[in-house]
Formats: C-alpha cells, sequence, structure tokens
C-alpha cells in the first residue's frame, strides 16, 4: 500500500493567489445577484445594505490576500516585500474604514440590518467554498 500525498501539502503560493481570485470573484458575483433579487422584493434600502457588505467582503479577501503574501515571504524565507508595513498597516486602516463604513451604510441607508450581515458573510462562504473545492480535488 503506497501512501500518496495529499494535494495540499504541494500547495503553491500561485495556487493560493488563484484561490483567492476565484473567492473574490464569487463574492462579487452572488453579491450583486443577490442584491438585484433584494432590490424587487424588498426595495433599493435592503439592496444598498448588501451591496455595502459585499463591497466589504470583496475588499477584505484582497486585503488578507495581500497579508497571507507577505506572510508566506517570510515563512519560505524570501526577501519580505518592501511593501509589508504598509500592507500591515492598510490591513488595520481598513478595518477601521470599513466600520465605519457600516456605520454609514446604517445611519444613511435605513435598511435592513441582515441584508448587510448577508453581504458580509459572502466573504466567509465564498472561501470555505474555495476550501471544499480545493481538498475536494
Amino acid at each position: 500500500m503506497s501512501e500518496e500525498t495529499h494535494p495540499i501539502v504541494d500547495f503553491s503560493n500561485e495556487a493560493l493567489e488563484a484561490v483567492f481570485r476565484r473567492a473574490i470573484r464569487n463574492t462579487l458575483i452572488l453579491g450583486l445577484v443577490a442584491a438585484v433579487v433584494v432590490v424587487v422584493a424588498s426595495g433599493w434600502r435592503d439592496g444598498a445594505m448588501l451591496v455595502t457588505g459585499t463591497l466589504i467582503s470583496a475588499a477584505s479577501i484582497f486585503e488578507w490576500q495581500r497579508l497571507v503574501r507577505v506572510i508566506n515571504a517570510k515563512l519560505d524565507k524570501q526577501q519580505t516585500p518592501r511593501s509589508a508595513p504598509a500592507v500591515v498597516l492598510f490591513f488595520v486602516l481598513r478595518l477601521t474604514v470599513f466600520a465605519g463604513a457600516i456605520y454609514g451604510s446604517l445611519k444613511c441607508f435605513h435598511g435592513s440590518v441582515v441584508a448587510l450581515l448577508c453581504g458580509l458573510a459572502l466573504a466567509l462562504a465564498a472561501t470555505a467554498w474555495e476550501a471544499l473545492r480545493l481538498l475536494r480535488d
């Protein structure tokens, strides 16, 4: 009986970048399709909340992608990108800006908090889908 290594063991940085890009794409597609359905079903305010959550989700995946790139460079003992402090700074800044965007959308749109949370959850759903897809292969 021979032991084969699981494909996740040989997971390259390029494959990880592709997973993040697909997760961003899936988040945006699912969010925009769901927003159109929500606009038709319950109005523009809830649709705007869903779009806000979707955009925050996609931007969050993008920031995680940049952060993982810096961490992987450090783990692989490669030269750390010159932009590493900027990546960490923007990661923290993103948290502050998106907290403000969430607050602003709640105050301005007066839409459903559930729609906003669904938009925010799309990042988790798309990333989990890509991870399951990866483990299946």
